[in-house]
């Protein structure tokens, strides 16, 4: 007999559930050429200033800004400072340099006077204008070495990877990517190579799932379809269990006679829980099998996906301390009555569009959990809490894609 287990919980007992059940990840040190989508394991510090040294923001001349105060002024041109230039000589009362876009500035000069606003003539310039201290960037300005870039926890992005290198840093310690295996399961469900007969429908919830916990720095084994046999799921799990650190399976976990997940867990793994307060998406387990954690997700592939979004992308981000740096949630006013359901998390598809100065969210397609279209085609999804009417008008939270 199955030990008892909570059953039909709500969406913060759920997550709380999964953050008392986590997992330890290691970590490696990693080229910054293989770190994007990495989950930052240590402190990122700069290993320079940056910049390195006072340099000029764009093209012009290296000047004393006090003596630009009355236009036009004349100066004598006393060289060039290049990009990468050194040794340049000691800018002196009423002399000027000429300077490149993140040249360094000689000794003396103060400002910078851009290059369309003099007037050369050999080795005199003209200056029309006063010239603009604040066109010098200074050393350090950007941050400082030895300073903190990034904590452990954040999401290495192409824009974070730049940071990085231009602080000298060419190695980072990550957390070690998850193993995950997705298991789909169903007679009904074929590859995508082949002809689909009479009752039989694509599977594409692995996909989705896939992309979703690679783009969280994870690595998965899309699994082949598993048919509705205890035996076969068994055997499955088993193989799963083996060789990854999460198995995340898709179907079987509602309350028919043929859904195997569900009877399986029930009978022969360690459930957390069973079913939760959320619509779509209510049928989904969470335990471990053989001492390796296991997400059950529904099958109806809308259900699928926001699941794995609320549930398990928390459970995965809480394992690193990290934000979610994917999902990004804005305030915004339903522009259309929303189906709610008394006691549950509501998630349903909307489209958003910028009215009289507000931001309004309406329904994109038809809601069945069964329309992954609508997930694909819309801008996010409405986060109704069990309390909320759902009314036309009223305010809510949408979780941008």
């Amino acid at each position: 007999m199955a030990k008892p287990y909570p059953y039909f919980v709500s969406l913060d007992e759920a997550r709380e559930i999964c953050h008392n059940n986590k997992i330890s990840l290691l970590t490696e040190e990693v080229s910054i050429d293989d770190s994007l989508n990495r989950i930052i394991a240590s402190n990122v510090v700069a290993k320079v200033n940056d910049p390195p040294f006072d340099n000029s923001a764009m093209d012009g001349f290296a000047v004393i800004f006090s003596e630009t105060k009355s236009t036009p002024a004349e100066l004598s041109i006393i060289g060039v400072s290049n990009a990468g230039s050194d040794n340049l000589p000691e800018l002196s009362s009423g002399q000027a340099m000429k300077i490149m876009t993140g040249a360094p500035i000689p000794k003396g000069a103060d400002s910078i006077i851009p290059i369309e606003k003099c007037v050369i003539k050999g080795e005199k310039v003209t200056l029309n204008e006063q010239s603009k201290p604040h066109f010098i960037r200074k050393q350090g300005e950007n941050f400082t070495i030895n300073s903190v870039l990034f904590e452990p926890g954040e999401v290495l992005t192409p824009e974070k990877i730049s940071l990085c290198a231009a602080a000298g840093v060419d190695r980072l310690t990550v957390y070690q990517k998850l193993k995950v295996a997705i298991i789909p399961t169903g007679d009904e469900l074929k590859p995508l190579n082949e002809e689909l007969g009479y009752g039989e429908i694509y599977e594409s919830n692995s996909y989705g799932l896939s992309a979703l916990i690679t783009s969280l720095g994870h690595e998965v084994t899309r699994f082949s379809t598993v048919v509705d046999n205890l035996d076969t799921l068994r055997e499955t799990l088993n193989i799963a269990a083996n060789h990854h650190d999460l198995i995340i399976t898709s179907g079987g976990v509602s309350m028919g006679d043929r859904d195997f997940v569900r009877i399986i867990m029930q009978n022969e793994g360690d459930i957390n829980f069973w079913r939760v307060k959320m619509r779509p998406g209510s049928p989904p387990i969470f335990g471990k099998w053989s001492n390796t954690p296991i997400f059950g997700l529904p099958g109806n592939p809308v259900s699928s996906h926001v699941v794995f979004r609320v549930i398990v992308m928390d459970w995965l981000l809480s394992l690193t301390n990290s934000t979610n740096s994917r999902d990004k949630i804005i305030p915004a006013t339903l522009d259309d009555d929303v189906k709610v359901v008394e006691g549950f998390t509501t998630f349903r598809r909307v489209e958003l569009f910028y009215h009289q100065g507000k931001t309004l969210a309406r329904l994109k397609g038809h809601q069945g959990s069964g329309n992954i279209a609508g997930i694909a085609m819309s801008d996010g999804l409405t986060i109704l809490g069990p309390n909320d009417s759902g009314k036309r008008g009223d305010n809510c939270q949408i979780m941008l894609f």
